[in-house]
């Protein structure tokens, strides 16, 4: 069995600062006061940034989809607005505050490559071309834990519609954003930003993929806001966050993980208890807050909704 041993920098989920404080300025200020805010100007901006209005914020919460049921209970709020990956910030859970620099307007998303007519389009202007909806998603970590999680998006199928892709394209690159001033971690050149994900154009269409805007009922910035990927069959690190382009292509993308550690990190990345990660099993998972551990399913339990697509694919790496 696996075991899950913290590292230095870690801390548990019940320590976690609750939400309410990272996101709420003037419980922020209440608690640290405003003498403590001006000796640290960057997150000063970032809180400044924080208190902007949300352009989309009456789109939420939208109605559930029931179609999507999970086998365990949502996850707390608390615990996963506050344990997240996300390494242009660093390479902690704890990066929530941080997030809150990231300016979410304007912010344009490009549709190039193999497509009939190359666009850009605001991200306020393809929230006016889809319907959000709430999906209950499993979420499965390639570092053994697991989380579930109450998504607001629109299914990835739609923006593969506006795009207009040529028949002959492939594969899907994403790319996050570049902004070394505002994402800190974005300063080290040693990793290979930015971040880029990929999938097939199968995968791309299939109904469980899903374009996430929000989560538990509203954006959250260190989720992946304004516009990230959820592929619940896949590992979390397949996840591409805060995305601002999308290429149509007939190569296969290299994604940030397998671009870093190949032997390690595979494009594929499908949920699999059959097949250890190098360094640890994957035959169990650690529910996030709850110190339970559970087996691990094939595809994260939606094989019924994807697994048809790998069939012919035995010589692929389809595993992490």
């Amino acid at each position: 069995m696996h075991v899950i041993r913290r590292r230095g920098w870690e801390i548990s989920e019940r320590e976690a600062t609750p939400e309410h404080i990272f996101l709420n300025r003037r419980t922020f200020l209440a608690g640290t006061g405003a003498v403590a805010l001006a000796m640290t100007p960057e997150l000063a901006a970032a809180q400044r940034i924080a208190d902007l209005p949300d352009p989309s914020a009456h789109l939420y919460p939208a109605k559930r989809n029931d179609k999507y049921v999970l086998d365990r209970p949502v996850t707390d709020e608390k615990i996963n607005t506050n344990y997240n990956n996300f390494y242009e910030f660093g390479s902690t859970k704890q990066i929530a505050r941080a997030a809150q620099a990231l300016k979410l307007r304007p912010w344009q998303i490009k549709l190039d490559g193999m497509v009939e007519k190359e666009q850009v389009i605001d991200i306020d202007d393809l929230l006016k071309k889809v319907q959000l909806e709430e999906r209950l998603y499993r979420m499965r970590c390639v570092e053994a834990w697991s989380m579930a999680v109450p998504w607001t998006g629109f299914p990835m199928a739609k923006l593969v519609e506006l795009a207009r892709p040529l028949s002959s394209a492939k594969y899907v690159r994403m790319e996050t954003f570049m902004d070394p001033s505002t994402a800190p971690a974005q300063r080290q050149r040693w990793y290979p930003w930015p971040y880029v994900e990929g999938l097939t154009m199968a995968e791309a269409t299939n109904e469980l993929t899903f374009m996430v805007t929000g989560a538990y009922g509203k954006v959250v910035k260190q989720m992946g806001a304004p516009i990230r990927l959820a592929a619940p069959w896949k590992y979390g690190f397949k996840s591409i966050k805060s995305i601002v382009k999308f290429t149509f292509t007939d190569q296969r993308p290299k994604s940030y993980w397998e671009a870093l550690q190949a032997s390690e990190y595979g494009f594929w990345a499908n949920v699999n208890p059959q097949v250890a990660h190098p360094r640890w099993s994957q035959a169990t998972e650690e529910i996030i807050g709850t110190n339970e551990r559970k087996p691990t399913l094939l595809f994260n339990g939606y094989g019924e909704f994807v697994a048809d697509m790998y069939k012919g694919l035995e010589k692929e790496r389809l595993w992490a």
